[in-house]
């Protein structure tokens, strides 16, 4: 049985750990943290501890992990998503993520090798979820990166804001605009659009909608896979759907 009273006892003691833990690393600063992009990122992980706490389902041993069930194949909506690889490749990798989020960086270069090793049979989608909770520039950051979708740029805006993910004010992000030769009067009039705000919006109904409580998250052909997953972790997924559909692993997969 579960004490209800011991679980909250202990929700508040592991909090006050996490609290005490983010002020000696205030305190230490740079003595334990060389630079600020570190500092931000263990900061960044400390909150997502602390909300995944605060989501923690009140009986935690009857109940299943949040998140949608890695066992279930989900249809994702991705009408109108910017994307990478063929139309029709045969495996349709899907991302939710946030522009200031450090582990969506990280795992960039991992997306990068898959399409390097599994070329046109993969497709990459992008799907907004700032985390606008905990970052207060993801949200605007999601509708700059969508005006310049609207001009056939994003996934240059896309790197741009990755290359410079502590450096995210309005300002600068229309000195990238600029860099990339968009056409700055619309993209002006487009970082205030409700319709383009509204593609942003309408990601996050749908992260929700499908269960995503973090970022990334990915879906390989309506297949849930969270998190910063290393080069086996997407190949494991991506091999079994082309082996189901009777398709040939190129040379390069990782077995």
């Amino acid at each position: 049985m579960t004490n209800d009273k011991s679980d909250k006892t202990s929700e508040r003691v592991l909090l006050a750990i996490l609290i005490g833990i983010a002020v000696l690393i205030a305190i230490a600063g740079v003595n334990l943290y060389e630079t600020r992009q570190q500092r931000a990122e263990l900061n960044d992980h400390l909150m997502q501890l602390v909300t995944a706490i605060h989501s923690r389902p009140a009986n935690p041993a009857s109940a299943r992990l949040s998140g949608p069930d890695p066992d279930k194949v989900y249809t994702v909506n991705t009408e109108g998503a910017p994307f990478e690889g063929p139309k029709s490749a045969a495996i349709t990798i899907v991302e939710f993520s946030d522009f200031q989020c450090p582990y969506c960086a990280r795992v960039g270069p991992t997306v990068k090798q898959l399409q390097d090793v599994y070329k046109d049979n993969v497709k990459i989608v992008w799907k907004h979820y700032p985390l606008t909770s905990i970052h207060t520039n993801a949200m605007e950051a999601a509708v700059a990166a969508e005006a310049a979708h609207s001009q056939g740029k994003f996934w240059q805006f896309h790197d741009k804001l990755f290359a410079s993910r502590s450096k995210l004010s309005p300002d600068q992000m229309r000195q990238y605009a600029t860099e990339l030769g968009l056409d700055t009067a619309k993209f002006e009039a487009d970082l205030t659009s409700p319709e383009i705000k509204k593609h942003v919006t309408d990601d996050m109904s749908e992260a929700h909608r499908l269960g995503v409580t973090g970022t990334p998250s990915f879906f390989v052909n309506g297949r849930f896979l969270s998190g910063a997953q290393p080069l086996a972790g997407f190949a494991k997924v991506i091999n079994s759907e082309l082996q189901r559909l009777k398709l040939p692993l190129p040379p390069a997969a990782v077995q």
